[in-house]
């Protein structure tokens, strides 16, 4: 899948996977690390718990088996680095500043350099031959659009309800915010991507394989952080947010569903000019 091996981006997610660990760690142990109010720490915490026992461990195999040339942990390495960028632009941007402003600021920033230093090593012009002419396509795409379909509706009913009752957005009270991170980094970070990826995948044009894998793979681990926070803050006390689980439950499968199709139809092969059972040799 690579023309060359991506050594930057293995190493700069090794950092990313210690400052993760840190983060999530912190947010767990120390009481008062956060200084949002109790229905915002709560849904950090439930993150946490996802990012330290379900993310980063992942992070950790596909990291190791991508370098040892497996092409469907390459896919998924990037799918988590994605994940990483995403959640930790919610705590750079949504958070109450604290003392790890720093750590989520530099989690931001080496997981974008991570993808983009990765992504320019995909041998973009093979990626296609390697997925099976039976995979999906249409149906993937179908489920996509979808998500992004639904995550706009919302945000766009939401915005023009206030323009005329002014009406704040629920989500904006609970928070106690100025505004709403969530629609502002969906609509940048997230919706125009799997809309983007899922035109593409439709057409079997060879970046809409990668960006339909990457948005699947970071759309299962989120919702899932999702459910733990929604579960998080239904323990302290708000209990509505309990009702937001099985929408999250259900859109989790979906993109697990997603993922799996991908790659299950993706045929193994050695990289170009690598023996099969030849040591790894970075190359920059």
């Amino acid at each position: 899948m690579f023309d060359s091996k991506p050594t930057t981006a293995y190493i700069l997610s090794v950092v990313i996977v210690f400052l993760s660990i840190t983060a999530s760690a912190g947010g767990l142990l120390f009481n008062n690390l956060y200084q949002d109010n109790a229905f915002v720490t709560a849904v950090w915490r439930g993150n946490d718990l996802v990012t330290i026992f379900a993310a980063v461990p992942i992070l950790i195999a596909v990291i190791i088996f991508s370098m040892r040339g497996s092409q469907h942990a390459q896919l998924i390495w990037f799918g988590m680095l994605d994940y990483t960028l995403y959640n930790f632009a919610f705590y750079l941007f949504g958070a109450a500043f604290n003392g790890f402003f720093l750590i989520y600021t530099a989690l931001v920033a080496l997981s974008i350099a991570a993808l983009i230093f990765g992504l320019l090593k995909i041998d973009v012009r093979g990626i296609v031959q390697k997925f099976r002419q039976a995979t999906p396509t249409k149906w993937i795409s179908a489920y996509m659009l979808f998500t992004a379909v639904g995550l706009t509706a919302v945000y766009v009913l939401q915005s023009v309800r206030y323009i005329f009752t002014s009406q704040v957005p629920n989500i904006i009270e609970r928070t106690g915010h100025i505004t709403s991170v969530v629609p502002a980094l969906d609509l940048t970070l997230l919706v125009p991507w799997i809309i983007l990826g899922a035109v593409w995948l439709w057409r079997r044009q060879p970046w809409g394989y990668i960006i339909t894998a990457i948005l699947a793979v970071k759309g299962t681990v989120y919702t899932l952080a999702l459910t733990a926070a929604s579960l998080s803050a239904s323990r302290a006390g708000y209990t509505e947010s309990s009702s937001e689980v099985p929408l999250w439950a259900v859109l989790s499968m979906g993109f697990l569903a997603a993922s799996a199709l991908l790659l299950a139809n993706l045929r193994k092969s050695h990289s170009p000019g690598r023996q099969s059972g030849a040591p790894f040799t970075p190359v920059n």
